[in-house]
């Protein structure tokens, strides 16, 4: 790399006395048009006498005829003279720094330079000029009294500029300020989001009557001031007990959380302890957090039935019970906040599941809310851990749906069969036991058979949600089978006659990818699939009601035919892929679903042909596979969606709401993207289209499988990849932690080498990633893979090592005694395989260059280590033998003078003086310089003399 100073476009000069005989201004005496020496000239006459602006237009003729530098430069440099008396300081300075372009010592313009910035207030600037003055002059006294003048001005500038207390002041004088304008007092809500990160900064808008101000910010009703004075009470908030307790006493909970969640969120780790900080003496003022965090909890439930809440806030709401409730571990014992939950929201939530937005006197939501609410309601239920705890969860849902149930009012009917929806799409068995209970299932049916259009959208999502389970699925078939095709053949609703082949998809896929049972007749779900497809790809219908055509297609994309013909519908993906970025994100979970079956990226057993055979025989079923499912066509259908641009539909759905993004989803889009980088070659396209950031959070949270997924993906993308293109930023040391977790042994081997390979692109990156390599604890697994019997770990180990010893810590731990990592490296350095041979014989030179005494310790490992060192200068791949040279010099030029003599009494002396004196050559030139290294090392120790001939 090579650094650049470069300075800006202004310029200074140095003073100079000027004699003024007088100061009678000057006739203008005739010159030759064109000629800028008479006009420069002439210039400085009119300069002498004082009339400045004859002088400008003097040199600005000037500067248009005149062609030499040199000249220029003087013309510019006297105009900026000029601009200065003129107080004109911006073109003072652009015209000085014209004549330093030409000449960077010109101490003139530099001078001139220096006093026009010091005018505009760019004090550093005018110091670098003056600096370089002083420098030039040294014993100038003009130059040093602005050397130290500026430098006082500029310290005293920091100092105010970095005060708390003065940036605080002046950010409420601003905003108490009535006649300032808009855009300064949002600049300054904006500094108090900065000033509130620091300690010193929050208690100082703290003790200045903050809260009230940040408040009057919050009713303002300006989003940009209401999100100001949020994200400052978060930072406010961070980490400070005693601060929450007081603003949970003057402020509105419900409020805050409808404008953002972060607020809660730091108040919530503060209280809980989270957050992983260190309190100190405030945190004794505290305590005991429970009422506070109730409080927060209760005021949230209440937004989430609330009428007067908008869809956002509720998401807000929802979306913060959901991160914050339920156990982030089931391995931990306390469950109260579930328990509180469930018997103080419950109701409510179940409330947000039963709304109909096409019926008037509905709560406000979006196009995720319900769907959010099932995700709560199911993670409330998964972190119950008991019969009773789970008992007292159904009877509350059981006695809320059975008190909207009322043969005359058929709203109260939609909402009870709309709750059980939601419950089909959170905790299953419930919303199952609900359809199963005595008069739900006719009810479904009835509301099919409705002449609203309402009554039958609804039915027939509740019949779509409660096919999930297998078992269930086999009862509607019996039962509802006729009623859906009905629905679809009859209806002339769009919405309806979708819902009702998303019906028919759904039984119709029962047996999974298993050939053998398929549901339906030969072709059926062809057709169903490409009557989805058509509705996908129809612009005038709504988004909601296209979402279903995707949730058609991921049940029918078990079946390879319909896996193909989708893939080939090059319209219907990108349809899909724009449905996956749009708004709505309840659409997620089904695009990944059909991903998944089309690049077969799901769990496979494999299944031995013995066991096949004996299975026939005993007449036991056996799964057959699809033709079109053998890898061949996996990988074809894999390059079409490649074109399609499915990864940057995955990126933007990784980015989808945390509580929508649930960890099952996660780990389909973990499966894709893994399957997607399989072929080396398919893998730039993945991170030209932000595959290799999305693929970070997945390999960060989710479920276990997911994470081992998505981290084996990164491990490929990491591997061939430039760092800084595949991992911009500060995201490539977010890789590290990943790519380490491959590295436990009950992963599988090839995730271990890939691993390895990608961790060995990294280290090769900066010294910044070698060190986190170290911070996360990778040295020992890397060492253990060194000892691998498998060869291209054991490679790929090796070379990781390799790029690791330059770090000093990796260096100690060479030097630590009783140790078997010196010798492993010499001996893998006598291995016959010429990838391993240059690895190690890499690392062991960087080593022995860097730290001397490993050179002595090197022939203390084993008694072989001659004959391996001679070995390698051997060696006919040129790599080797200039590696092994290297070694050869770095242990010459070790302070082990007893070493040095026992290399060349050895026959690596006559080795050194064969490649030493061979005719140069390209190909083979390194090893020859080397090899001559040595012997006039070799000599300066006094080892060898020079051959002389006689006179």
């Amino acid at each position: 790399m090579v650094s650049v100073c470069w300075e800006s476009g202004v310029c200074c000069k140095a003073l100079t006395r000027v004699r003024h005989h007088d100061q009678i201004r000057p006739e203008r005496r005739p010159f030759k048009m064109g000629d800028p020496v008479q006009l420069k000239d002439e210039g400085n006459k009119y300069f002498q006498a004082g009339d400045i602006d004859k002088a400008i237009e003097c040199y600005s003729e000037a500067i248009k005829v005149s062609k030499d530098k040199k000249v220029l430069a003087v013309l510019h440099r006297n105009r900026s003279a000029c601009y200065l008396k003129k107080e004109n300081y911006a073109c003072a300075a652009s015209d000085a720094s014209k004549a330093i372009d030409v000449d960077a010592a010109d101490i003139k313009a530099l001078y001139r330079r220096c006093q026009a910035l010091e005018k505009l207030g760019k004090l550093d600037m005018a110091f670098k000029d003056v600096q370089r003055c002083a420098t030039l002059e040294p014993k100038n006294k003009t130059f040093l009294e602005t050397l130290r003048r500026l430098g006082a001005e500029i310290q005293a500038k920091l100092k105010t500029t970095f005060s708390t207390d003065s940036r605080v002041q002046n950010m409420f004088d601003i905003l108490f300020n009535e006649d300032m304008d808009k855009e300064k007092k949002e600049k300054a809500a904006n500094n108090l989001i900065v000033l509130s990160r620091e300690d010193a900064g929050a208690e100082r808008i703290f003790q200045n009557n903050g809260v009230a101000l940040l408040l009057n910010m919050i009713e303002t009703g300006k989003p940009e001031m209401i999100l100001a004075a949020v994200r400052t009470l978060s930072g406010m908030c961070t980490g400070h007990k005693a601060r929450v307790s007081i603003f949970i006493e003057r402020i509105k909970i419900k409020e805050i959380a409808m404008a953002t969640c972060n607020l809660f969120q730091c108040i919530n780790d503060s209280l809980t302890g989270e957050d992983t900080m260190e309190y100190g003496k405030e945190e004794a003022l505290v305590l005991d957090a429970s009422k506070d965090l109730k409080t927060i909890l209760l005021s949230l439930l209440e937004m989430v039935a609330n009428n007067k809440v908008s869809g956002h806030g509720r998401d807000q709401a929802l979306n913060l019970l959901t991160k914050n409730v339920p156990r982030k571990d089931l391995k931990e014992k306390d469950n109260s906040r579930t328990l509180f939950t469930v018997d103080h929201g419950l109701k409510k939530i179940l409330k947000v599941c039963g709304q109909v937005p096409e019926l008037p006197d509905q709560l406000s939501l979006t196009e995720n809310t319900q769907l959010i609410a099932s995700v709560l309601l199911n993670k409330l239920y998964d972190d119950l851990k008991c019969d009773p705890e789970r008992n007292n969860f159904r009877d509350i849902c059981d006695e809320y749906v059975k008190s909207k149930i009322d043969p005359n009012n058929m709203d109260k009917n939609l909402h009870a069969i709309n709750t059980i929806s939601g419950l089909l799409q959170g905790p299953f068995e419930v919303g199952n036991a609900l359809v199963g209970t005595q008069g739900i299932m006719e009810m479904m049916v009835a509301l099919c058979g409705s002449e609203r259009e309402v009554d039958q959208m609804v039915a027939v999502e509740a019949l779509i949600h409660a096919s999930t389970k297998m078992s269930r699925a086999t009862f509607i078939i019996t039962n509802g089978v006729s009623l859906l095709k009905d629905l679809y053949k009859k209806t002339k609703n769009e919405k309806i006659k979708i819902r009702a082949l998303v019906g028919l998809c759904k039984l119709g896929s029962a047996g999974g990818d298993d050939y053998s049972l398929r549901q339906f007749a030969e072709g059926s779900t062809e057709k169903l699939a490409k009557q989805c497809r058509k509705w996908l790809c129809n612009p005038q219908i709504d988004t909601k009601t296209r979402k279903w055509a995707i949730e058609g297609l991921a049940y029918l994309t078990n079946d390879a035919d319909v896996k193909d013909d989708f893939v080939e519908d090059e319209l219907a993906l990108k349809a899909m892929f724009e449905l996956a970025k749009s708004k709505d994100k309840t659409i997620l979970y089904a695009v990944a679903c059909t991903l998944v079956n089309c690049t077969n990226s799901y769990d496979k057993k494999e299944i031995l042909p013995e066991l096949v055979q004996l299975a026939k025989f005993s007449k036991q079923h056996v799964p057959e596979q699809h033709p079109k499912d053998k890898k061949d066509f996996v990988e074809k259908r894999v390059k079409r969606l490649l074109k399609a641009g499915v990864t940057s539909a995955l990126a933007v759905m990784v980015k989808a709401d945390s509580s929508i993004l649930t960890d099952q989803t996660k780990e389909m889009l973990a499966r894709v993207f893994l399957a997607l980088s399989e072929s080396p070659k398919d893998r730039g396209t993945i991170v030209a289209q932000g595959g290799g950031k999305a693929l970070i959070p997945l390999a960060m949270e989710g479920t276990d499988a997911g994470k081992v997924k998505a981290s084996h993906a990164l491990a490929k993308i990491a591997a061939i990849s430039n760092p800084e293109i595949a991992f911009p930023g500060e995201r490539v040391y977010e890789v590290v932690r990943p790519l380490v977790s491959l590295l436990h042994t009950d992963r599988e081997g090839l995730q271990n080498y890939e691993a390895l390979r990608g961790l060995t692109n990294l280290a090769a990156y900066s010294e910044k990633l070698r060190m986190k390599l170290v911070k996360e604890k990778a040295l020992p697994e890397i060492e253990n893979y060194m000892f691998e019997e498998h060869e291209q770990i054991r490679q790929a180990a090796t070379e990781c090592m390799c790029n690791l010893v330059t770090c000093k810590e990796v260096q100690e731990r060479y030097l630590e005694d009783s140790n078997d990592k010196l010798k492993l490296l010499v001996l893998l350095c006598g291995e016959d395989d010429e990838s391993l041979q240059i690895a190690a014989a890499g690392a062991l030179a960087m080593l022995t260059a860097a730290q001397k005494k490993l050179c002595t310790k090197l022939t203390r490992v084993t008694a072989q280590w001659l004959e391996i060192l001679q070995r390698l200068c051997l060696h006919t791949n040129p790599q080797i033998q200039h590696r092994g040279l290297v070694i050869i010099y770095n242990m010459l030029n070790s302070d082990d003078s007893d070493l040095a003599k026992k290399l060349i009494e050895s026959e690596l002396l006559e080795i050194l003086s064969v490649i030493g004196k061979a005719e140069d050559n390209p190909k083979r030139q390194e090893a020859i310089d080397a090899a001559r290294t040595c012997l006039v090392r070799a000599m300066d120790l006094g080892l060898i003399k020079p051959f002389t001939s006689p006179s």
